[in-house]
């Protein structure tokens, strides 16, 4: 039995990989210590090259619940909160009107 190196174990995480971030918009914050985050994204069309524009609904936990509809917010991908939410909420990076 061995006993772990501190060193060792500092080195292993940091060459964990980088975890995702987002910016979206929030569209709901109906549920508690959870708000619905739409991200959009710009991609070509493989076969016209037009620019097509793809939104994806992301659930976010929020744990003081800060954010409301129309917030413009930066989001991480995390370990698995709840069946849906694998994202939380880093910053608001402004505030709704």
């Amino acid at each position: 039995m061995s006993v772990a190196n501190p060193m060792q174990t500092a080195v292993e995480s940091s060459t964990r990989g980088q975890r995702k971030v987002r910016l979206g918009t929030v569209i709901s914050d109906k549920g508690e210590k959870t708000v619905i985050v739409q991200v959009g994204t710009s991609k070509a069309h493989r076969l016209y090259k037009k620019t097509v524009q793809q939104r994806t609904k992301f659930k976010v936990h929020d744990e003081k619940n800060e954010c409301g509809v129309g917030d413009l917010v930066r989001i991480t991908e995390t370990r698995p909160i709840s069946k849906e939410k694998r994202w939380r909420v880093l910053e608001i990076v402004e505030k709704a009107k």
